[in-house]
């Protein structure tokens, strides 16, 4: 044996350790199938994103480029790449080729052997290769066909028609077909990473943990440790500091470990205590040697779904360490359409968007795609709980033995991934697919007899009520597993909506009610409403490729996905608001119109608490720049809706119902404790002139809403009643909070022009103010600068401080005033 080859190879020989080598930076090309010219291609991407980056086609998130690449879906799609495989990792007696994410069906070559056939984007794919495989050049080589093509064809083989289209029949992200907020942009690709594991005798196959006990003296918890031996031997099995030794035979097993936490520190949600999470390193050894080894972080918490008869019908609530908490959040889309270019610094971004509007829940909606590792991660160091969605949405699905097989896997490897996240707080097993079958008219629409109803239905409970649960329960061995059939458990045309389970509310929008209706139709849990507001003008000057900005553009039409998006705000904005003549006032008062309908509901569902105890609207995000129900524009732009969101989830918030006869302020409190102060009454004119004071000691309840002063409509005159504002605040020794309320809406203000002022306190630093009531000072520089205020409302006398996240020139500033005509 020479010198080289000792070195090289016996310390491995003598180790042993597993590993794993990453494939995705290997050279790889594509190619159309029937086409010869193979071109550079990226891994992970995807079809669509590399065409772009090789000048192929015109950026499909531009102008109406979009129409233009629709042909893409209709081919089929070749990738290669070659790897030199060593002398040393050609030793290992198993090699496994991994593919975290195929999009969609595709077929994998491995030197010329065919070794894969996938049909699933959801799945993780892992093949034992060590006998297709050759000391030093291999090839490999992914075949892409056509989703739409594989569909209609599956779709041709069915005794009857589904509603919706030929989607349902692929395990593909439903967003990818269009939505109306979406493109549509079928794409394929390998968009996951893809490895090589090198394994001997011994490999780790995945942990996970249970609670056993937990209160404040401790935590005792059980790992479960599956491991995979080749053969009989001894082995240890380490948990951070516990070791256990363990005789294996040869096959799969699964090693429990108890591991005990002394004076354990619990995980709270954001806003309610620390997301406290312990590092653990799971290690196998074998002769003394680390042989492989996994990490997680464990939150140490409990999480209840509460469903109780009651006065109104039955509550939904959740209890996180035995208290009641009020889920405050959103519905989180995929960050892009192309799913490989959202790095996971954008989910990180995401993640914080939503601690700092103080949010302390997301849900995962059905009709994207299962969220990265990142999101995951950022969830739980942040505390913000997860609702995930199995990914099915608004469709009804086949329910024939491989249809089933294939969706039983994906919840396999998707619940093993995701379900040691202390964030993740119960699964869902799909979007609005009870309500559309029993509410939309899709058995009417297709002329269904009533035994192709009775199947369809059938195939529906095989799915949902029987194969979901009942892999959960599998994967969850004597662990509770909160799991919810379908969201919204009914529709939100029927009056039971509002008594029980969770509700989707689209009354406003949908079906054109006001925003007032938000403050009568009050569920128990409301899980998706929303209205859309237009992003930033910098994100249309974006889009539209430098054209000009109106509302007859092409360009602009194709990026409002709503057949009645635009006509829909305009007649909500007429209602309340003078309309803007310029695009770019017309841009800026859409987004004041969401905020506004948006702070209706929320606080509504808020002033209902206990008998409301969530609010999650539609939506947080955006997968490309758009017209769309997001508070966060496809750039991280906030707009007027999440600073508002920020203001309307704080844990102490001063909130004004208007009824027939007065108006009630209600104190809100999310906190543990009771909170001592004074609540102040103040009515001004707009040049700042005090019409009337009022202080009163207050105490906030903890962890309730409760009504601490009232006004009847005769305590103003109405000759002040367009030209005047009532501010309220509630002031305790540590903290004051407070709102502002105007008697009329918007577009019957007399607003006078004010004149605001910018101070330079130092480099990120300004003091505003205004010598007359500026409403919805709106702030913005070329530098694209975040604020950490906008669209707020400046009182005279007041002087009010916000910073910014990095240096800028000039700050430009408008007010509501500027937009009238």
């Amino acid at each position: 044996m020479n010198k080289f080859f000792a070195l090289f190879f016996f310390p491995i020989l003598l180790i042993g350790q597993n590993f794993e080598r990453s494939l995705s930076a290997e050279n790889w090309k594509f190619k159309q199938v029937d086409k010869t010219n193979w071109l550079t291609a990226t891994v992970p991407g995807t079809v669509h994103t590399d065409l772009l980056a090789n000048q192929l086609i015109l950026d499909p998130f531009l102008e109406t480029n979009e129409k233009e690449v629709q042909w893409i879906e209709k081919e089929d799609w070749e990738y290669k790449t070659s790897f030199f495989l060593s002398q040393s990792e050609f030793y290992f007696n198993n090699i496994d080729l991994q593919f975290d994410g195929l999009d969609t069906y595709a077929s994998v070559f491995l030197n010329d052997q065919l070794i894969l056939e996938a049909n699933n984007m959801f799945r993780i794919w892992k093949i034992p290769v060590r006998k297709y495989l050759l000391k030093g050049e291999n090839t490999l080589k992914v075949v892409f066909k056509s989703a739409v093509k594989e569909e209609q064809n599956l779709a041709k083989k069915q005794l009857v028609q589904l509603p919706t289209d030929e989607r349902v029949y692929s395990r593909k992200a439903p967003y990818q077909y269009g939505w109306d907020w979406g493109p549509r942009l079928v794409t394929a690709g390998i968009w996951k990473d893809v490895k090589l594991h090198f394994w001997n005798q011994l490999t780790l196959v995945n942990s996970s943990y249970k609670q056993v006990q937990l209160d404040s003296q401790k935590a005792d918890l059980e790992f479960s440790v599956a491991v995979f031996s080749e053969k009989e031997q001894v082995i240890l099995v380490k948990v951070n500091d516990s070791i256990k030794k363990v005789e294996l035979q040869k096959g799969l097993h699964t090693i429990p470990i108890k591991y005990r936490i002394n004076n354990p520190k619990l995980w709270w949600c954001n806003g309610l205590g620390e997301p406290n999470l312990y590092a653990f390193k799971i290690s196998l050894f074998a002769d003394l040697e680390e042989i492989e080894s996994q990490e997680m972080n464990i939150g140490l918490r409990t999480i209840e779904l509460i469903q109780e008869q009651d006065a109104i019908g039955k509550s939904f609530y959740f209890k996180l360490n035995g208290k009641p908490v009020f889920m405050k959040g959103a519905n989180y889309i995929p960050e892009d359409s192309f799913l490989p270019r959202a790095a996971d610094s954008v989910s990180q971004k995401r993640i914080e968007d939503a601690v700092a509007a103080n949010m302390n829940m997301l849900r995962v909606w059905g009709g994207g795609v299962y969220a990265s590792d990142a999101f995951y991660n950022a969830c739980d160091r942040n505390g913000i709980l997860v609702w995930q969605d199995f990914m099915f949405a608004c469709a009804m699905y086949p329910g024939g033995r491989d249809f089933l097989e294939n969706v039983k896997q994906e919840v396999i490897d998707n619940v093993t991934r995701i379900q040691n996240h202390p964030s993740l707080a119960i699964w869902c097993g799909n979007n609005e697919i009870d309500e559309a079958w029993h509410n939309w008219g899709w058995q009417k629409q297709l002329n269904y007899s009533k035994a192709d109803s009775t199947q369809i239905w059938k195939d529906y409970q095989k799915v949902f009520h029987e194969l979901i649960p009942n892999t959960l329960d599998s994967l969850y061995p004597e662990k509770k597993v909160i799991y919810w059939t379908s969201s919204p458990s009914i529709g939100w045309g029927r009056k039971e909506s509002l008594i029980q389970g969770d509700a989707h509310y689209w009354g406003v929008w949908w079906g054109k009610e006001p925003f007032e209706m938000y403050e009568r139709k009050v569920g128990r849990f409301m899980s998706e409403y929303g209205f859309q507001g237009m992003p930033d003008t910098t994100t249309f000057n974006y889009f539209s490729n430098g054209n000009p900005l109106e509302f007859d553009s092409e360009s602009i039409k194709s990026h409002q996905k709503h057949p009645t998006g635009y006509e829909t705000i305009k007649e909500y904005m007429q209602h309340d608001y003078i309309i803007p003549k310029t695009f770019e006032n017309y841009s800026y008062v859409s987004q004041l119109l969401q905020a506004k309908g948006m702070k209706t509901a929320i606080e509504a569902h808020r002033r209902a608490k206990p008998n409301c105890m969530g609010t999650l609207y539609w939506q947080l995000n955006d997968c490309w720049p758009v017209t769309s129900w997001s508070s966060v524009d496809y750039f991280g732009n906030w707009k007027a809706l999440h600073y508002q969101v920020k203001q309307s989830f704080e844990n102490l918030l001063l909130s004004v119902e208007e009824t027939k006869e007065k108006y009630q302020v209600y104190l809100i409190n999310d906190n543990w404790q009771d909170v001592s102060g004074n609540l102040i009454v103040k009515a001004l004119d707009f040049k700042g002139n005090i019409l009337f004071e009022k202080s009163l000691p207050t105490i906030s309840n903890a962890n309730a809403s409760q009504v601490v002063y009232s006004f009847t409509k005769k305590d103003i005159p109405k000759k002040y009643q367009k030209k005047s504002v009532v501010l309220l605040q509630f002031v305790t020794n540590e903290d004051k909070i407070s709102t502002i309320f105007y008697w009329v809406k918007p577009k019957d203000l007399q607003l006078q022009k004010p004149t605001i002022k910018i101070t330079k306190t130092d480099a990120l630093t300004y003091k505003i103010t205004s010598d007359v009531v500026a409403k919805n000072v709106f702030l913005s520089s070329d530098e694209n600068a975040h604020f950490s205020n906008n669209y707020f409302d400046v009182l005279p006398n007041e002087i009010y401080t916000i910073t910014v996240s990095q240096p800028v020139e000039t700050i430009s500033v408008k007010s509501l005033f500027n937009t009238f005509n």
